[in-house]
C-alpha cells in the first residue's frame, strides 16, 4: 500500500521527538529502521525488518508512539507492529537488561496475517554467516551446534551452519603466557590470594567454591587468574577451562537472547569443569544477565564444577548486584588483595628487570618503588619506558634520565612539602619510626637520618632554622646548622651517601 505524504510528514515529526527523548544510541539501533505502512480504521501500521525488534519495540516503545501520534494526528487510536523483512539488524545494542530470556517466541499477531495476504512472501532469512561471528565454517571436533537460526532455517541452504555457540577453545579468552605463578611475585599485600590460587589450581576436588578474589586495579587479580588457568591445564590436560571476561559472558547471553537459543547457551556454560569469570562487577545493574549467571553458578556449583571469579570489590560491596547473588558469590573463599608496599614494589621491579634482562641502578628502582605507588600496571610501564629510551636513544639509565622520561607522571604537584612529610619519608628509607625524629637518641643509626631530614627541610621548605628545630624535638636552631653542614660535607667526600640525599630529594619534590 502506498504511503501518503501527510502520513508521512507525521511519521518524520515523530521520529524526531522520540529521537530527542531516547538519544542517538537507542534510536538507531531500535526506532530507526521503522517505517509507516498504513494508517485504516485509526489504526497505523509499522513495519520492522525483525520480530525481535518488534517485540521490543512492543514492549519498550509502542505506548509512546501511540501518544504521539495520538497528538499529531486524533484519528489514530492504535498501532500495529508487522514483520515485513529479510534482513537481519544491522547492528546488536549492547545491553537488553529487561529482556526475558527464557520466554516463548510470540505467536504471528493477526496484523502479520493480514498483512501477508497483500503482499508477496517474503523469502525465509538465510542463516548467519560463521565469519561474521568471528569463527571459521569449519567446524572443530569440540564445537556444539544447534538447529536455531535467526528468522528461520533456510531452505535454499538445508546444510547452512547455524551456528549460536563457538568453539570452546574460541569462546575462552587468550591467557597471556607472562601470567603464571612462577611469575607472581608474592608480598604481604597478597599471600593469601596467592596461597589460595595455588591451592585451587593444584587440587583434585574442589575445596572452595567460589574462589572469590578482588582487589583495586592493578594489583594482579588478572595474573593470578590466568596463572590459575595455566596451572588446571598443565595438571589436568582433560579438564574443561573456560576463562572470559564478565562483558563477554553478557555479550554471548544476548547474542543467545538474539538467536532465540538460550538451551544452548545454557549447555555450554554448565558443561565445563572450571569456570573462570573475569571483572565480574561488569554486569552489576544488567538484572537479565545477573539472573543467568545465577542460575550457572548454581548449576555448576550442584555438579561441584569448581567457580572462581574476580571483581574490583568484595561480594558484599558490588553495587547493582542482586542480594542473592552477592550471598552466592560470598559462599565460597573471599580472598583480597591489598594494595602494594614498598617491598613488593621493588620486588616487582626487580623481577621485572631480570626478564628484560636489562642492568638498571638500584637507586633507580628504589626512586620508582617509592614514587609509582598507584598499580603495578602503572610501575611495570614505568619500568618499560625508561628500559626503552635507553635501549632507542643511547642513554644510560640514571635518576636524571629516569626523571626526564618520566616526567609526566613524576612531575610536582601544587602542594608543598611538608616537614612532617619529609621525617616520614626518611624514617621509612632508613627503617626508623618517625618517633625517633623528635627523640633524644644520638646514636648514629637515628642521628644521621634526623639530620638528613633536617637538611631537607632547609632546602625544600620555607620554614626558618628555629621553626625546624621546633618540628625536631624542641632542638635549638643551631643543632639545624650543624646538621646542614655536616649533611653537605658528607655529600661532598662520599658518593653512595649523596646518592641517599638525592634520591630522597627528588622523591619530595616530584
Amino acid at each position: 500500500m502506498s504511503v501518503g505524504v501527510s502520513l508521512d510528514q507525521q511519521w518524520a515529526r515523530i521520529r524526531g521527538r522520540l529521537k530527542e527523548e531516547v538519544g542517538e544510541i537507542a534510536y538507531r539501533s531500535w526506532l530507526q529502521p521503522l517505517s509507516v505502512a498504513s494508517l485504516v480504521g485509526g489504526e497505523v501500521c509499522i513495519v520492522v525488518p525483525t520480530r525481535f525488534m518488534r517485540d521490543w519495540v512492543l514492549t519498550h516503545y509502542a505506548d509512546r508512539i501511540r501518544a504521539l501520534w495520538s497528538g499529531e494526528n486524533p484519528e489514530v487510536q492504535s498501532i500495529d507492529v508487522i514483520v515485513a523483512s529479510t534482513n537481519p539488524p544491522a547492528a546488536l545494542v549492547a545491553d537488553n537488561d529487561d529482556i526475558d530470556d527464557d520466554r516463548p517466541a510470540p505467536a504471528p499477531r493477526a496484523a502479520e496475517s493480514r498483512s501477508a495476504e497483500s503482499r508477496p512472501a517474503p523469502r525465509p532469512a538465510p542463516p548467519p554467516r560463521p565469519s561474521d561471528f568471528g569463527f571459521s565454517a569449519e567446524p572443530a571436533p569440540s564445537t556444539v551446534y544447534t538447529s536455531a537460526s535467526y528468522g528461520g532455517a533456510s531452505d535454499e541452504s538445508p546444510n547452512a551452519i547455524p551456528a549460536i555457540l563457538e568453539d570452546r577453545s574460541d569462546l575462552s579468552a587468550a591467557l597471556d603466557p607472562r601470567f603464571t605463578f612462577e611469575n607472581f611475585v608474592v608480598g604481604k599485600p597478597n599471600e593469601l590470594a596467592h596461597a589460595a590460587a595455588r591451592r585451587v589450581a593444584d587440587a583434585t576436588t574442589v575445596t572452595f567454591n567460589p574462589l572469590f578474589l578482588y582487589g583495586g586495579v592493578g594489583l594482579g587479580k588478572t595474573h593470578l587468574m590466568h596463572a590459575l588457568a595455566w596451572q588446571i591445564r598443565k595438571n589436568d590436560p582433560n579438564r574443561k577451562v573456560l576463562y572470559l571476561s564478565a562483558e563477554k559472558f553478557m555479550y554471548q547471553f544476548i547474542r543467545a537472547l538474539r538467536f532465540k537459543d538460550t538451551m544452548a547457551f545454557k549447555q555450554q556454560f554448565r558443561s565445563v569443569d572450571v569456570l573462570m569469570i573475569d571483572d565480574v562487577q561488569f554486569i552489576s545493574g544488567k538484572d537479565s544477565t545477573q539472573e543467568e549467571f545465577f542460575h550457572t553458578f548454581n548449576a555448576l556449583v550442584d555438579q561441584n564444577r569448581q567457580v572462581i571469579i574476580s571483581a574490583d570489590k568484595s561480594p558484599s560491596d558490588l553495587e547493582g548486584m542482586e542480594e542473592r547473588l552477592r550471598s552466592r558469590l560470598g559462599w565460597g573463599l573471599v580472598a583480597d588483595i591489598h594494595p602494594t608496599t614498598y617491598e613488593l614494589r621493588l620486588g616487582i621491579l626487580q623481577a621485572k628487570a631480570d626478564a628484560l634482562q636489562a642492568s638498571i641502578p638500584m637507586k633507580v628502582l628504589e626512586f620508582l618503588a617509592h614514587k609509582i605507588t598507584s598499580n603495578v600496571r602503572e610501575l611495570e610501564g614505568a619500568l618499560n619506558r625508561i628500559v626503552a629510551h635507553a635501549e632507542l636513544v643511547g642513554r644510560s639509565i640514571s635518576l636524571e634520565t629516569t626523571q626526564e622520561v618520566l616526567h609526566d607522571l613524576l612531575r610536582a604537584n601544587d602542594r608543598r612539602v611538608t616537614i612532617d612529610e619529609i621525617q616520614k619519608r626518611v624514617a621509612e628509607h632508613y627503617n626508623i619510626r618517625v618517633a625517633d625524629m623528635h627523640s633524644a637518641r644520638r646514636a648514629r643509626a637515628v642521628a644521621r637520618p634526623r639530620q638528613i631530614a633536617m637538611y631537607l627541610a632547609k632546602q625544600l621548605t620555607a620554614r626558618s632554622l628555629p621553626e625546624i628545630g621546633r618540628k625536631f624535638g624542641g632542638r635549638d636552631h643551631t643543632t639545624v646548622m650543624h646538621a646542614v653542614k655536616k649533611v653537605d660535607e658528607l655529600r661532598a667526600t662520599d658518593p653512595s651517601f649523596a646518592e641517599d640525599v638525592e634520591l630522597l630529594r627528588r622523591m619530595l619534590e616530584s
